[in-house]
């Protein structure tokens, strides 16, 4: 087998600093890399343990038990996954263990000789430093060579990541390599063209360059002018509405879209004391009209009434209701709102939308670089959840989910 790397690949797998990141773009083949170093480090060392860490079981699932057995395939290595205790045994050189950082107190009881964390800043910064710790904690099997602890990630603003190897970088020990989107030349055709087209142009520098900028300073939808975004469209009365909607009792937010041409825009919005109150509300404003729900996917699972959730009281009221399993991440619907903002696609009638307006300009981070969530029923995160429910579910993120990089 034949296996294609690009220099900054290469210059990661074969560095002999104790401490390696690899900050990259999205599809830089900054996964495939890692995985590729744990499956080498483990045939080198086949009596001392790997071990991979990523932030949830979820994440997990896809890496371990998609990636690592396709390169295993393509290695030539038979193996045996082993799910329910997190491990990957490889014929004649033992096992990989992958570990949860989302409870970091569970980091205990094994030891490993070496260690990969991959996207630390999915989880907030406190939580990682913790986790970082732990993990630090169990990388001290003995070998002919120092343990090495790497991390690989997309950067997300100036978080774990950035404190560790930009702020606090060591150069004895540490060494930092940066991955840019194109610098892969195994991507499909149109990859490069579709991140341009779904990401603003400062989050292209993380995401596309691998570059550490801000993501989280000051408000959230940064894009966002009143003056730029405002449009004077009403509903006709006769086209598809479009109803995001966010729960909460005393006060559901319902925000009313619809389409014209490439636009999506805000004509209207509602507060409701509960589901019942969603219902009636949306009856007496648009009767015998086609219209239909983009929810909070969570909706599937909170109940207003002993026997329904909310999303099945809104079904049997007669709606239709589009909604995944899950929401998408906090960051994604940003993403994607900022970028529909910074394209002139998603406008607002701020004269019937006064309280989504102000919510637009409002919202915030905190000082934990987080979108601030309030108490108060009908709070500006309640407003700005409503209005991006639908924006996300109709214009969602794609990315490959899997890219090889190999040759």
């Amino acid at each position: 087998m034949i296996i294609s790397l690009n220099d900054k690949q290469y210059d990661f797998i074969n560095s002999t600093k104790q401490n390696n990141g690899l900050v990259a773009g999205l599809g830089a083949g900054k996964s495939y890399v890692a995985t590729l170093k744990c499956i080498m480090m483990k045939i080198q060392y086949p009596l001392l343990t790997v071990a991979y860490y990523l932030p949830n079981y979820g994440l997990i699932r896809d890496i371990a038990w998609d990636k690592f057995p396709d390169l295993l395939e393509q290695m030539g290595y038979k193996y045996r996954i082993n799910k329910s205790d997190k491990e990957i045994h490889i014929e004649g050189a033992g096992k990989i263990i992958f570990r949860s950082m989302d409870n970091p107190q569970t980091i205990v009881g094994y030891e490993v000789f070496y260690s990969l964390i991959d996207e630390c800043d999915i989880l907030p910064m406190e939580k990682m430093e913790v986790a970082y710790n732990k993990i630090l904690a169990r990388n001290r099997q003995k070998a002919d060579i120092p343990n090495q602890m790497d991390i690989v990630g997309t950067p997300e603003g100036f978080k774990f990541f950035y404190k560790r190897y930009v702020t606090n970088i060591n150069h004895d020990t540490d060494a930092l390599f940066q991955a840019s989107t194109l610098d892969n030349k195994h991507l499909p055709d149109g990859y490069i063209k579709q991140l341009q087209q779904q990401y603003p142009e400062n989050l292209l520098k993380a995401y596309l360059n691998g570059d550490f900028v801000n993501l989280s300073t000051g408000t959230i939808f940064s894009y966002f002018k009143r003056e730029t975004h405002h449009s004077n469209i009403i509903d006709n009365g006769s086209e598809f509405i479009i109803l995001g909607q966010d729960f909460n009792i005393g006060s559901c937010i319902t925000i009313v879209f619809v389409r014209r041409g490439s636009n999506i825009i805000a004509v209207d919005e509602f507060s409701s004391y509960d589901t019942m109150g969603i219902i009636q509300n949306t009856k007496d404003r648009y009767s015998k009209r086609s219209l239909g729900f983009y929810p909070d996917a969570s909706g599937n699972n909170r109940k207003t009434n002993a026997s329904d959730t909310d999303i099945q009281m809104i079904k049997k009221a007669g709606f239709s209701v589009f909604v995944n399993k899950s929401n998408p991440a906090v960051k994604d619907r940003i993403n994607i709102t900022n970028n529909l903002l910074s394209k002139g696609t998603f406008l607002v009638n701020t004269i019937k939308c006064p309280e989504f307006t102000k919510a637009l300009e409002q919202h915030s981070y905190n000082d934990k670089q987080e979108p601030e969530k309030y108490n108060q029923a009908g709070s500006v995160d309640d407003y700005t959840d409503a209005g991006t429910y639908p924006l996300a579910f109709l214009y969602p993120i794609v990315t490959n989910k899997y890219i090889a990089v190999q040759g």
